[in-house]
C-alpha cells in the first residue's frame, strides 16, 4: 500500500464493511477502525475506475468498463451504498504511463456516459438522489441483462445530473451562431439589445469578443455593421471584467478589476459621460471625476448610467428629463457627476437602474430612490418624480440587502429573506395576485424558505427570485403571459428564467460559466490528469502533512465527516454547498487549514442564513475563527435588529468579554441613543 493516506470515516459501518467484502477479491484492501484503505495504484484490476486524474469512482466491475478512457458501460452499484472520500498519494505506482499522482478521491460516486466533467459539476450531486436512481433502474430492470441494467443505471442517474449542471448559455438563441469550440472558451457573456440580438463574452484568455447586430455602434467594434462572427475587441484585450450594464440604445458601461471604466454605443444623450453626444463606436476610457476611485458596480437605465465605487460613492451621467441623474435639476448630465444630497454621508453598498428611475441601498440597509414615478416605482406612495435621492420611508425597521429594477417596478431583499415590491403592475410583476399598480413597498409571498437572490431588468416586466433550498420563482410578462403570482419553475438559477421567459430574452446580469460544462470524459481526462488546479495538493495542509508524514495512514479526526467531505468538494469544485449553519464547521476547518478563500466563501454562505436567533451565535463564531467580514456583517445585523436579539437566548447566554466588546462597539456607533 502506498505510503501518505488519508482516510476520512465512512458513515456507515454495516455498508462500509459490504462495500470492503465486495471488492475483496478484486483489490487489495482492508478494513482498519471504520475505514476502507484500498490500494488504487493497479486501478485496473480493481472496482476502482480513474476517470479525471484526480476523481475515482467505485464500480463493480464485471464487463470491460474502460475503453478508449472512457467510461461505456456499468454493472449495479449497491443500493445501500454510501459515499465516502480519501486522499491518497501513490508515490511509486505507475497509472497507463502516467507519472505518479496525488490524487483526491471520492470512492462509490457513479458517473455516466454523459458529458459532463465530475471534477466540475458546480451544484454536487445529491447522492440521495442518484441511490434512488440506481435503486430505482437495478429493481425494475432485475430481469434485465448486466449490461441493458448498466444503461438504465446510466439513463437514471443522467436524469439527475441534467438538473444539476451549471448555466447553459445556449438557452439563449443569440449563442446558436457560435460554434462549440467557442461556446467551450466563455467564461462571462452578457446578452442585450431591444431583441435580445446583441452578446458580449469573455474567454478562458482574457479575451474579450461581441456578436449580434450592433445598433448605433454597441459591439464597439469601430462601426455598425452586423457580424454573424465573433469580433474580438483588441482595445480590451485582457481587461477583466468586474461588472458590466446595458441601456435600451443599447449603450454599454463596463467596470474592469482595475476599477476602470470603459463605455460604448448609443449616446442621443451623453449616456456614455464622454462629454458629447456622438455614439461611440469603440470603448472609450471615463475617467472624468473618476481618476482616483475604484469602481466596483455599475448600472445602466434606458439612457442614462450609474456607476458605485469602492468608497460606498454613486456617480450619474446621461438623460436626465425626470431627475434619474440626481442632480437636481432634468438638464442632461454629459460627464460623471457624484450624487449627493441625501447620500452625501451615506456609504451605499448596491445600485440600480430602472427605464428612468435610480436606487440605492446604503450600509444601514436603507433604501434611497430617485427620478421617474409615474407608475408608483419609487415607493414614496406617490407618482410625483424625485430629482435628488429620497428614502423610501415606508421600509422604516426592514434592513434591505439587494434592489433590482425592471422597466418600471423594483423589488428588494431584506436582510431576513423577505422580498418587496411596487411600481408598475400590469404584468404581475409585483407577484401581488392582481394587476393593480403600488405605489409602496408590498410584501411578495413566495414560500417560507428564506429568498437568497432577486432579478428584474430595466428592459423587461419579468420577476424572478431563487430561495435557499435552490427553488426559482418566476411571475410577471413570461413569454407574454401575465403571471401575478410567483411561479415554482425547474430551473436551477434565475438567470434561466430571463433565457426562456423573458421579453426580450436578455441577461439581469453578467453571467458567470463553467468553460467545460461541455467536455466529454475523455476530455475530462485529458485536462485534469494531475492537475494542480483541482488537487488535493493545492491545499497547503496536506502538501506539508502528506510530504513528512512516515505513517501509512493519517487520520482525520478533527471535523465531522459532513464537514470534511464539503471540504474535499471544494478542493475540485472552488463551491461549498452547505447550509448556512454547517458551514460554521467549514469556516472552522478553513481557519485550521489556512485555507483564505475557503473561509471567504464559508463566510458568503453563513451570511444568507442569518437571522435575530441565530445572530448572536454567528458574531461568535466569527470572533472565535478571525473571520472580520462575517464579523462586521453580524454586529451589523445585530445592531439593526438590536431589540429583538438582545431577547434571544443567544444574547442571554454571550460570552462576558464578547458581550463587553459588543456593547462598547454599539455604544460607539450610537444604538443606544434616545
Amino acid at each position: 500500500m502506498p505510503r501518505g493516506e488519508l482516510a476520512v470515516p465512512f458513515p456507515d459501518l454495516s455498508a462500509r464493511n459490504r462495500l470492503a467484502d465486495s471488492v475483496a477479491p478484486q483489490a487489495s484492501g482492508h478494513r482498519s477502525r471504520g475505514f476502507l484503505i484500498t490500494d488504487l495504484s493497479a486501478y485496473e484490476r480493481s472496482p476502482f475506475l480513474q476517470v479525471t486524474g484526480d476523481l475515482r469512482v467505485g464500480l463493480h466491475r464485471t464487463e470491460s468498463i474502460w475503453k478508449k478512457n472512457c467510461l461505456v458501460s456499468m454493472e449495479k452499484v449497491a443500493r445501500d451504498l454510501h459515499l465516502f472520500a480519501r486522499v491518497t498519494m501513490p508515490r511509486n505506482s505507475k497509472c497507463r504511463g502516467h507519472p505518479p499522482s496525488s490524487s483526491l478521491c471520492l470512492l462509490s460516486q457513479p458517473v455516466s456516459t454523459a458529458t459532463f466533467n465530475p471534477a466540475k459539476v458546480q451544484t454536487w450531486m445529491s447522492w440521495v438522489s442518484l441511490r434512488s436512481a440506481f435503486a430505482q433502474a437495478t429493481s425494475t430492470r432485475s430481469g434485465s441483462s448486466v449490461g441493458e441494467r448498466a444503461m438504465s443505471s446510466c439513463a437514471a442517474v443522467q436524469a439527475t445530473l441534467s438538473s444539476l449542471k451549471m448555466l447553459d448559455v445556449g438557452k439563449w438563441p443569440i449563442f446558436s451562431l457560435c460554434s462549440e469550440e467557442e461556446l467551450q472558451l466563455i467564461r462571462q457573456a452578457c446578452v442585450f439589445g431591444s431583441a435580445g440580438n446583441e452578446v458580449l463574452y469573455t474567454t478562458v484568455n482574457d479575451e474579450i469578443f461581441v456578436l449580434g447586430t450592433n445598433c448605433s455602434g454597441c459591439l464597439g467594434v469601430g462601426d455598425i455593421q452586423s457580424t454573424l462572427e465573433p469580433q474580438r475587441l483588441d482595445s480590451l484585450t485582457g481587461k477583466k471584467i468586474a461588472s458590466l450594464s446595458y441601456g435600451s440604445g443599447p449603450h454599454i458601461v463596463l467596470a474592469t478589476t482595475d476599477g476602470e471604466v470603459f463605455t460604448w454605443g448609443h449616446n442621443a444623450y451623453s449616456q456614455l459621460g464622454n462629454g458629447t453626444a456622438t455614439h461611440g463606436l469603440l470603448p472609450c476610457h471615463i475617467s472624468t471625476n473618476l481618476s482616483n476611485k475604484q469602481v466596483i458596480e455599475v448600472a445602466c437605465g434606458s439612457y442614462h448610467s450609474l456607476v458605485l465605487t469602492s468608497d460606498g460613492e454613486v456617480f450619474a451621467w446621461g438623460y436626465n428629463n425626470s431627475g434619474q441623474v440626481g442632480s437636481g435639476s432634468t438638464a442632461n448630465q454629459p460627464i460623471p457627476r457624484r450624487v449627493t444630497g441625501c447620500l452625501q454621508n451615506k456609504v451605499v453598498m448596491n445600485i440600480a437602474c430602472g427605464q428612468m428611475c435610480s436606487m440605492a441601498v446604503v450600509d444601514t440597509g436603507e433604501v434611497y430612490v430617485w427620478g421617474y414615478n409615474g407608475n408608483g416605482q419609487l415607493g414614496l406612495g406617490s407618482s410625483g418624480n424625485q430629482p435628488t435621492p429620497c428614502r423610501v420611508a415606508a421600509l422604516q425597521g426592514i434592513r434591505v440587502q439587494r434592489v433590482a429594477c425592471g422597466y418600471a417596478h423594483t423589488l428588494v431583499l431584506t436582510d431576513e429573506g423577505q422580498v418587496y415590491a411596487w411600481g408598475a403592475n400590469s404584468y404581475g410583476q409585483l407577484g401581488t395576485g392582481n394587476k393593480s399598480n403600488q405605489s409602496y413597498p408590498t410584501p411578495v409571498v413566495v414560500e417560507k424558505d428564506r429568498i437568497i437572490e432577486i432579478a428584474a431588468c430595466h428592459s423587461a416586466h419579468t420577476s424572478a427570485a431563487k430561495t435557499q433550498g435552490g427553488h426559482v420563482y418566476m411571475w410577471g410578462q413570461c413569454r407574454g403571459q401575465s403571471v401575478t403570482l410567483p411561479h415554482l419553475t425547474h430551473f436551477c438559477c434565475t438567470d434561466d428564467v430571463f433565457a426562456c421567459f423573458a421579453t426580450p430574452a436578455v441577461t439581469w446580469r453578467l453571467l458567470s460559466v463553467e468553460p467545460d460544462d461541455h467536455l466529454t470524459v475523455a476530455e475530462s481526462l485529458k485536462r485534469e490528469f494531475d492537475n494542480p488546479d483541482t488537487a488535493d495538493l493545492k491545499c497547503e495542509h496536506f502538501r506539508s502533512s502528506l510530504e513528512d508524514s512516515e505513517d501509512d495512514i493519517v487520520e482525520m479526526s478533527e471535523f465531522s465527516y459532513p464537514v470534511f467531505r464539503a471540504f474535499l468538494e471544494y478542493l475540485y469544485t472552488d463551491n461549498i454547498s452547505l447550509s448556512p449553519e454547517e458551514a460554521v464547521g467549514l469556516l472552522d476547518l478553513a481557519t485550521f487549514y489556512s485555507e483564505t478563500r475557503l473561509k471567504k466563501l464559508c463566510q458568503q454562505t453563513i451570511k444568507q442564513g442569518i437571522c435575530e436567533e441565530n445572530a448572536i451565535a454567528l458574531l461568535s463564531a466569527a470572533v472565535k475563527y478571525d473571520a472580520q467580514d462575517l464579523e462586521e456583517f453580524c454586529f451589523r445585523f445585530c445592531i439593526n435588529h438590536l431589540t429583538v436579539v438582545t431577547q434571544t437566548s443567544g444574547f442571554a447566554e454571550m460570552d462576558h468579554d464578547l458581550l463587553k466588546n459588543f456593547i462598547s462597539k454599539a455604544s460607539r456607533v450610537g444604538a443606544f441613543k434616545n
